[in-house]
């Protein structure tokens, strides 16, 4: 089975899909100005876009990879993210301090989702 990319760029994709799988690059704002509040919200929203493109969405995420710039950042981080998935279907997820690819960047997460 073929190996379908999605927005594929010159250093990255941010989906690929495979034999029903959907496999999210890092998603992280682009507005780096707002808390971990704000951050994850947009973080969110784009996870939201490209698995619908994907022909999936939140219900079917398998798992789930949450990176924060600082762990001091964890409950307002999980106020929105309680907010957000679907009841009955949280999925496995990790989540650890790391340093990101710039100190403006709050939060990255990464999926993995099975399409409908």
């Amino acid at each position: 089975m073929a190996i379908q990319r999605l927005h594929v760029g010159k250093r990255l994709s941010e989906v690929a899909i495979h034999n029903g799988t959907v496999y999210l690059a890092g998603q992280l704002a682009e507005d780096t100005t707002q808390n971990i509040e704000g951050q994850t919200r947009e973080s969110l929203a784009h996870i939201d876009r490209l698995l619908a493109e994907a022909g999936s969405d939140k219900h079917n995420i398998l798992s789930c990879q949450i990176y924060l710039a600082d762990v001091k950042d964890f409950d307002g981080m999980n106020a929105v993210w309680d907010g957000w998935v679907s009841a009955g279907n949280a999925p496995p997820r990790a989540t650890v301090e790391a340093k990101l690819a710039r100190p403006e960047i709050l939060i990255e997460i990464i999926v993995v989702a099975a399409q409908k």
